[in-house]
């Protein structure tokens, strides 16, 4: 189990795990796949129409028999694979199909983009990196660089993605009656290049959880760098158990909390607030139960067990039902 801070604001906070926040990336994407199930199981084909969805075409081709022409949509509707048909349709199929197909594929670029930002963040504070290829440069200046290329590749196809959602969204919108050409043209280049774009995105994802790599003692180093101010609320507790004043402790913990961080920003010094707070003779508390206290395993409340519950619960099964699909690599060029 690997400890971390969390982050609010981009400020430290309480701690975590890095398992945990690697479920959240997981959730947003499991959020992505439940709507990427329930589409494909709702999806509808529009079957055979006529051109304005009245099925006039049909009529004496029939006889005027209605019931041939439902069996015709449907037979028709089963060989392309679909189960669900159109009730009512114009000469084409709603557009609002588009539009959801491009939410979806928006909502996937979103959840890679989200992750992207988590990981050039922590790359930055050399605590978990994207793959670094044996010869790969950096920087086309600066020779030491490790620069996130990956992660940028994502971001820029992720908005790119995006941005095309709305383009769909407005032909949904704005089609007149039974149908305009516009809608076709439109979707000739929204859909196609939306899916090529997420393809690319889940291809480089891949491949950056492939070879992530995590630095365990730079976080743990970082950690113990704010865990002293984590303890205070339990220093503060302790003290009022122990008879003291909440106002007078609390100002006290706060001084030595200001002075503790000066040292740290203003003079680059070590986090010696504990120091100071055991060198305090004001303080009652058992200063030998602090010490076993500055744990980060007693800050990081049950983020182990949410992150087993989440695996077991909700991320095995689905990697169990499509384990068929599983196993793709891919070969990048950085």
């Amino acid at each position: 189990m690997l400890f971390r801070s969390g982050f609010t604001h981009f400020q430290p906070a309480q701690l975590t795990t890095v398992g945990k926040r690697a479920t959240l990336w997981l959730q947003s994407l499991l959020l992505d796949f439940e709507e990427l199930e329930f589409f494909l199981e709702t999806l509808r084909f529009r079957g055979v129409k006529g051109t304005t969805g009245t099925a006039a075409s049909f009529l004496e081709l029939f006889d005027g028999d209605y019931t041939k022409v439902k069996h015709l949509d449907e037979e028709l509707s089963k060989r392309f694979g679909f189960e669900k048909v159109f009730g009512v349709s114009g000469q084409t199929y709603d557009r609002k199909i588009d539009a959801k197909v491009m939410a979806l594929l928006s909502n996937i670029a979103q959840s890679a983009h989200k992750f992207t930002n988590d990981l050039r963040l922590l790359q930055n504070l050399k605590e978990i990196e994207e793959p670094f290829e044996k010869n790969q440069i950096g920087s086309s200046a600066m020779a030491y660089k490790r620069n996130p290329m990956r992660s940028e590749r994502i971001s820029a196809l992720a908005k790119f993605v995006i941005s095309l959602q709305n383009s769909s969204a407005m032909v949904a919108a704005t089609q007149w009656f039974e149908r305009t050409l516009d809608d076709s043209a439109n979707k000739r280049l929204t859909i196609p290049q939306a899916f090529l774009a997420v393809d690319a995105i889940l291809l480089i994802w891949n491949n950056i959880m492939n070879g992530i790599v995590v630095y365990e003692n730079r976080i743990h180093k970082h950690i113990m760098e704010e865990l002293p101010f984590m303890a205070t609320e339990y220093i503060i507790m302790e003290e009022v158990k122990a008879g003291g004043d909440r106002q007078e402790i609390h100002e006290i913990i706060r001084v030595h909390s200001m002075e503790a961080s000066k040292k740290v920003k203003m003079e680059g010094k070590e986090n010696d607030l504990i120091e100071r707070i055991l060198n305090d003779d004001s303080l009652k508390l058992d200063k030998t139960k602090l010490k076993e206290v500055l744990d980060p395993k007693n800050f990081i409340g049950f983020a182990p067990i949410q992150t087993e519950e989440f695996v077991k619960n909700e991320i095995s099964p689905i990697v169990e039902k499509y384990q068929h699909l599983i196993g793709l690599e891919s070969d990048l060029k950085v």
